[in-house]
């Protein structure tokens, strides 16, 4: 049809020329306005029609080509039992393009009244059929029509309904019969997806419903590639279908318009042979987790009716529950015994159909295919019936019950329609009963929530009817179906509950077999699944087909969470949908989160009292949310993370920030206690509202109450999502100096959670060195620069640290800040600590202790590694004490550090304090103070989550219990955390480790523990305890192999001059013992070790009791 067609058609010829001289053709009809008309010289009466005409015809009058853009409904669509559509909305929708094939040829021959019948009664019969099957018409295009199937009123089958109605359309279209002579054909195309819809378009008569998105086009394309009576569908649809239809697969195919191939399939018919739930869960259904308790007690059931005691068994949960599953699992279990199996399902597009259950059991049962002649599937339902011995009349029945024409083989039944009903009824109760004397029958009948009123009756016979038959009736439902025969003995009810969670995550791990997921993600899984088995094999499937990339990025935070998998969109839009004008207060408590108060809503919806009221109502009635409380005092929980979540994703994103900015500012007004309790969640809302500067402000205000509180996870969590708010804000210097701000704040609680060897510690800090040096701020300069200090030191590149202690001491002196230049000194004492150098140490240990005061220093700590300035001299004082040789001093400072640490409260300086303490003890030789140290180390850390702490106390205290003579659990605690990579005295720990590992005779292993630590060492001859790690190397290599005794004694040589270089007088009189021991020596020896023990000896003028010295002074007796 052309321009001048579409006049004629109203008589209006008269304008075919104006409209051809301004270039107006079909497409262009749809925007032009009374205007426009009025200046084509159109009167207005003519206008007022041609409108009326456009809003009926479209803005593509020819054919559905290029149609896909917009929508209108028609009052032949069954308007008045859809709901009102709303607002514009993202969901999904499944669309149906119809076109009239041969139309425009059609309008060429024939009269235009002719051709107007013809469209007129294509167009009733599309209205007819797409209302059957409850979809929505949403614009005539004079010969394509454009239908929707999830919108307005989404249902749970609607992808089954419009193949179904695409199926009965194609066919109802072929036998259409007009006047004219020619045979009517349609062509259909249906597509699958996310789109917008809703926006009203035009003005006037012409107004619509827009609908954007790529499924449409998809649709139009398809139908355009249909034969004659053909329906063809996309792959986005055929994976929402299961097995419930017959396919043939057309391939991909290049369609015009879109940028890939498409896979398409052409629809066939609907499947015969399965039960709903198997068909559109496919061969590989789950295994049956956390039901094994209403396993036994319906097997049980089953057993008794094997016996002859009729059972029925009344199976009822909400939707996913896994009512269908565990009757899968009943059939399995009894695969093996000698039974007869009937299976009745219910539909929703079958809820007015007579005893259809009962109808699609049989033609399955008896084998029926579409292709059989009547003779045919008479013999197949003859050869079904002889099992249960039918009569002749039954067999009448049955056969006209299935539509099959009597050949004269049964008696013909004059009866009115009332007896034909009560005599089939009769003749099906007789088959279940001729059958069960052949074998036990278990009679499945599922989902009769959906039930049509005749196989309700005839399951009420059934009911009664099976008492004393080998029969077990099990019935399947959801909670709104109350079935009328509860309280008969023979019953038993049977509610299924959700899962639990380990349930969830066997489940989960059976589905993912081999593979494993992030943490995060399988706890997300199990949270948001809310034990509905449905939820969590899809979301789990989806999961699955995600990938590995999308995984780790949802796991970190790149990316949006779990989202609501199309497999489960209908069902959940379903239920948004049904509530009406309530469905807007869903999407508002969607918006505020899984729970919400009362008042925060009333704020925020912007509804009146009575209004509010009611659409809660509807949501508890509903039963979407539980109510906790009275308004205005009451609290509201979705029932389901997931339709939460599906309310939330139908909001555009404009109307999204929208209720964000109105929550976030109810918030910030009227919940000030809230506010300042959770600044987090003030934080969420502004950012979901696109303002970055005000989430950046209140991420920020979270992340220093979580460090504030020790939970560094959190505050690593709030500091980074500030950072990437502030990473939407303009450049500028002022934004600049707060990122700076951001890492400064982030870079501490990464060093005390991560570690500070960790990337992503040096990336914060190396920024921050950049964005400092830019903005010439001399304090943040300094902060960078001790953290760039803080990952060479730990990383043991200590050469690198040491030039940074330089860098820091001079801006510490150039600022002329007293409390950056103790930092500046605790950088200087850590470096000489982790290099060995014990007596520079000891030297700067001390002018921190002098230059600490409680009550000025005391807030450095959270600032600056995350532990007091004063703990960690004290603590590093003691430890230097003794490895410079005075240990009867060096265990008052251990304790000072720990009694210090005690009155900050300031979690991580008391672990930090109780590490030093612990070494210092260790050092010292008193065991049992180093394991009671090192077990409240392990405490504290665990309390507050500190992961190095624990490492490191874990390793202490199973080194002390080695040393107590518990050996094997000791090197067992030990190798465990040896594992770690958050350790940061390394080489100490291989030392420690080597020497347990001697105690339980495992030399070689132990040698092999000390060589890898030797290859480890970043800077030769640099490092805490590497003397002891020659010393006992050295010791080793003679143990296991005598000839290795030159290579042993330079390894001992080794030590001893490298404790003397670093001022370690107690390694160097451990390795001078090791070496008077290797050599035999006498005090007169050529090789000087026994010299070299006394000088080192002599020097010394505390600590004669300790382990250490008493063993030189009996080794020297020995050698006089």
């Amino acid at each position: 049809m052309d321009i001048a067609a579409w006049l004629e058609t109203m008589g209006l010829g008269q304008y075919t020329q104006p409209f051809v001289d301004n270039d107006v053709d079909l497409d262009a009809l749809h925007y032009l306005t009374d205007q426009d008309l009025k200046e084509l010289g159109v009167s207005l009466g003519h206008r007022r029609k041609m409108l009326a005409s456009i809003a009926a015809l479209g803005p593509a009058g020819a054919a559905p080509r290029g149609a896909a853009a917009s929508a209108v409904p028609s009052p032949a669509s069954g308007e008045s039992e859809m709901p009102k559509p709303g607002p514009a909305e993202r969901r999904q929708v499944t669309v149906m393009f119809c076109d009239l094939v041969g139309s425009t040829a059609m309008s060429a021959r024939l009269d235009p009244e002719d051709m107007r019948e013809v469209i007129a009664s294509y167009q009733g019969k599309v209205a007819e059929t797409i209302e059957r099957y409850a979809g929505y018409v949403a614009k005539y295009m004079g010969d394509g029509a454009l239908i929707y199937f999830g919108y307005p009123q989404a249902r749970e089958d609607d992808v089954e309904r419009a193949l179904r109605a695409g199926l009965a359309l194609a066919d109802a279209v072929g036998k259409l019969r007009t006047r004219v002579e020619d045979r009517l054909a349609a062509r259909i195309g249906i597509a699958t997806g996310l789109v917008v819809i809703g926006d009203l378009v035009g003005s006037g008569e012409a107004q619509e419903r827009g609908i954007v998105g790529e499924t449409p086009n998809l649709a139009a394309r398809l139908q355009g590639i249909a034969e004659p009576g053909r329906v063809v569908i996309a792959e986005s649809t055929r994976r929402l279908l299961g097995r419930l239809f017959e396919l043939e697969d057309l391939g991909k195919l290049s369609l015009k318009g879109l940028a890939l191939p498409m896979q398409a399939w052409r629809a066939i018919r609907p499947r015969k042979g399965e039960s709903r739930f198997e068909a559109l869960h496919g061969g590989g259904l789950t295994a049956l987790v956390g039901r094994e308790e209403e396993m036994e007690l319906i097997y049980r059931r089953w057993r008794r009716a094997a016996t002859g005691t009729g059972q029925v068994a009344l199976v009822s949960g909400e939707p996913g529950i896994g009512k269908s599953r565990l009757v899968v699992g009943l059939s399995e279990r009894i695969e093996g015994e000698p039974h007869i199996r009937l299976h009745c399902s219910c539909s929703p597009q079958h809820a007015d159909s007579a005893l259809h259950p009962v109808i699609t059991q049989l033609e399955r049962a008896a084998g029926l295919a579409h292709e059989d002649d009547e003779r045919a599937k008479l013999d197949k339902l003859d050869r079904l019936l002889a099992r249960g011995a039918a009569s002749p009349e039954n067999r009448a029945l049955i056969a006209d019950l299935l539509s099959l024409a009597n050949d004269g083989r049964y008696p013909r039944l004059a009866l009115e329609a009332q007896q034909r009903r009560r005599r089939t009824l009769a003749a099906l109760l007789s088959q279940i009963e001729g059958l069960s004397r052949e074998q036990p029958v278990l009679l499945i009948f599922e989902d009769l929530h959906w039930i049509d009123p005749s196989s309700l009756e005839l399951l009420g016979r059934t009911v009664e009817h099976i008492r004393d038959l080998p029969v077990l009736l099990v019935l399947t439902f959801r909670p709104e179906f109350a079935p009328p025969w509860v309280g008969q003995a023979h019953m038993s009810s049977l509610i299924l509950n959700r899962l639990g969670k380990r349930d969830v995550d066997l489940m989960i791990q059976r589905l993912l077999e081999n593979m494993s997921l992030p943490a995060a993600i399988q706890s997300e899984l199990v949270a948001r699944t809310d034990g509905i088995p449905l939820f969590v094999e899809e979301m789990t499937k989806a999961v699955l087909e995600a990938g590995s990339e999308a995984w780790q990025a949802a796991s970190t935070g790149r990316s949006a969470t779990l989202t609501v998998p199309a497999t489960l969109q209908a069902s959940l839009m379903a239920r948004l949908d049904r509530l009406g004008p309530a469905k807007e207060v869903a999407q508002i408590g969607a918006a505020i989160g899984r729970e919400f108060s009362y008042p925060l809503l009333a704020a925020v919806a912007q509804k009146s009292e009575t209004e509010l009221a009611f659409a809660l109502d509807q949501l508890t009635e509903a039963g979407l949310v539980f109510r906790q409380g009275t308004p205005p005092h009451a609290s509201y929980l979705f029932k389901h993370a997931l339709v939460q979540d599906a309310g939330y994703a139908s909001l555009l994103r404009g109307r999204r920030r929208e209720i964000h900015t109105r929550i976030a500012q109810a918030l910030e007004e009227s919940f000030q206690t809230l506010a300042t309790a959770e600044p987090e969640l003030l934080a969420y809302h502004f950012a979901l509202a696109n303002l970055p500067e005000r989430a950046c402000a209140y991420y920020e205000l979270a992340g220093d109450r979580a460090a504030s509180r020790s939970e560094y996870a959190e505050a690593i969590a709030h500091f980074n999502t500030a950072l990437a708010e502030a990473a939407k804000l303009p450049r500028s210097a002022e934004n600049s100096r707060r990122e700076l701000a951001l890492l400064l704040k982030l870079g501490p609680a990464l060093a005390i959670r991560k570690g500070p060897r960790s990337p992503e510690f040096e990336a914060v800090y190396r920024r921050g060195h950049e964005l400092a040096q830019g903005l010439a701020d001399g304090p943040s300069l300094f902060k960078a620069t001790w953290g760039l200090w803080l990952h060479a030191n730990i990383g043991g590149r200590l050469k690198a640290a040491g030039e940074r202690v330089k860098e820091l001491l001079d801006l510490g002196h150039r600022l002329q800040d007293d409390d950056l230049l103790l930092e500046a000194y605790h950088c200087s004492w850590g470096t000489a600590n982790f290099r060995g150098d014990a007596a520079n140490a000891l030297r700067g240990t001390s002018e921190g202790i002098k230059r600490y005061d409680p009550a000025r220093h005391a807030r450095l700590g959270p600032i600056f590694g995350g532990h007091d300035p004063g703990v960690c001299a004290c603590g590093t004082h003691g430890m230097s004490l003794c490895l410079t040789g005075f240990p009867a001093q060096a265990p008052a400072f251990a304790e000072r550090a720990v009694d210090l640490a005690e009155t900050l409260d300031h979690p991580h300086s008391l672990t930090h304090g109780l590490l030093c303490a612990s070494l210092t003890y260790q050092l010292a030789g008193d065991v049992d103070r180093c394991l009671t140290l090192a077990d409240r180390l392990v405490a504290v850390a665990r309390r507050y989550d500190f992961p190095t702490h624990i490492t490191e106390g874990q390793f202490l205290g199973g080194w002390a219990r080695a040393m107590q003579s518990d050996i094997a659990t000791g090197i067992a605690q030990m190798e465990a955390a040896f594992a770690s990579k958050l350790r940061h005295y390394l080489v100490h720990d291989s030392v420690r480790l080597a020497e347990a590992l001697c105690l339980a005779e495992r030399e070689a292993e132990a040698l092999g523990v000390l060589n890898r630590a030797l290859e480890d060492i970043v800077e030769p001859d640099t490092g805490l305890y590497l003397p002891e790690l020659h010393r006992l190397r050295g010791e080793l290599l003679l143990r296991l192999d005598p000839g290795n005794r030159e290579e042993a004694l330079r390894s001992l040589r080794a030590g001893l001059t490298l404790a003397m270089k670093q001022g370690a007088r107690l390694l160097g009189l451990r390795a001078a013992i090791s070496l008077v021991r290797a050599t035999d020596a006498r005090v007169d020896s050529d090789d000087g070790a026994a010299v070299h023990l006394r000088q080192i000896y002599e020097s010394l003028t505390e600590g004669f009791d300790t382990p250490d010295l008493k063993e030189a002074k009996a080794l020297m007796d020995g050698l006089q």
